[in-house]
C-alpha cells in the first residue's frame, strides 16, 4: 500500500497533509512531510464529543499529571493507554485526538483521527491509535491502520498500533494514579517518606517505619506519590502489596 506524494497540487489527499484544530476554531492543514511539533501548540482535539446516557463508546476527559490538564478518551483501550503514557517518564506531553491525518491511497482519499500524539523526551513524537485485539485480523482494520503508519515512519515519527497490556501492571497503574496530582498528598509527607525509605525495603518496613507507631495506612499515600512519580520503583507485574520491594531512582 503506497502513500501517494504529490502530484496536482490542489487536488484533495494528493499531498499527504496533518488538518489541526486550534482554540479559536481554526483549522491549519500542513503537508505532512514539513509537520512538527510546534504547529500544536495551542491545539484542540479533532472532535467534539460528550457523554450521553446509553452511548456505545466510553468517551471522558482524564486530568493527566503530565499535561497538567484533560486529554480526551473515546474508550476503556483508550483510557489504559493514557494511564500508561502519563505514567511513562519517557513521555513529556500527550495530544487526545491531535489532528485528522489525510492522503490519497489508490484512487482514494483516506482519512483517519490518531488517538493520542506522544511528545517524547528524546525529541521525537510517537502517534497512537488503540484498536482491540480480536479486531486486528480484519482486512478494512489493516488496510485502516497500515497508510497512516507508513506515512507516519516515512517523516521520522514512531507509530504505535496498541491492544491492551498486562492486566496486573494496568491495574498498579491505574491504582498509582489516584496519587498523581499535585496537592493530593501533602508535599511535606511526601518528603518525609523520601528521607525515610531505604534502598531495597519491602513496602510493610517502609510504612512501618515512616509510620513510627500510627497506623500504617496514614503513610501509604506518600508512598505510592512516590511510586508514581517514579522516584521509588517496583516491580509492576506482581500487584502492589507489602511485600513489594522498593528502590530508589532519584
Amino acid at each position: 500500500m503506497a502513500v501517494h506524494s504529490m502530484s496536482r497540487v490542489g487536488d484533495e489527499g494528493e499531498v499527504p497533509s496533518a488538518s489541526i484544530r486550534y482554540v479559536d476554531d481554526s483549522v491549519r492543514t500542513v503537508p505532512f512531510s514539513v509537520l512538527r511539533l510546534a504547529d500544536f501548540a495551542d491545539s484542540v482535539p479533532w472532535r467534539q464529543f460528550r457523554s450521553v446516557r446509553g452511548q456505545r463508546h466510553y468517551s471522558g476527559t482524564y486530568m493527566s499529571a503530565t499535561t497538567a490538564g484533560p486529554v480526551v478518551h473515546e474508550s476503556r483501550l483508550e483510557l489504559a493507554r493514557l494511564l500508561l503514557a502519563d505514567f511513562d517518564p519517557a513521555v513529556r506531553g500527550i495530544y487526545g485526538q491531535p489532528c485528522r491525518l489525510m492522503a490519497r491511497i489508490g484512487d482514494r482519499v483516506r482519512r483517519h483521527v490518531p488517538d493520542f500524539l506522544l511528545v517524547m523526551r528524546s525529541g521525537t513524537a510517537r502517534v497512537v491509535i488503540a484498536k482491540s485485539a480480536d479486531r486486528l485480523g480484519e482486512p478494512k482494520v489493516s488496510e485502516a491502520l497500515a497508510w497512516p503508519g507508513e506515512l507516519v515512519e516515512r517523516c521520522g515519527w514512531e507509530y504505535e498500533v496498541w491492544s491492551g497490556a498486562d492486566p496486573v501492571v494496568l491495574a498498579n497503574v491505574r491504582f498509582l494514579a489516584a496519587y498523581r496530582r499535585p496537592g493530593v498528598v501533602p508535599e511535606e509527607d511526601v518528603r518525609a517518606a523520601w528521607q525515610s525509605v531505604r534502598d531495597g525495603d519491602e513496602l510493610a518496613v517502609a510504612e512501618r517505619r515512616l509510620a513510627g507507631g500510627r497506623p500504617a495506612h496514614e503513610v501509604r499515600p506518600a508512598l505510592m506519590a512516590l511510586l508514581w512519580s517514579g522516584r521509588l520503583v517496583t516491580d509492576l507485574s506482581r500487584p502492589i502489596s507489602g511485600d513489594s520491594v522498593l528502590r530508589r531512582c532519584a
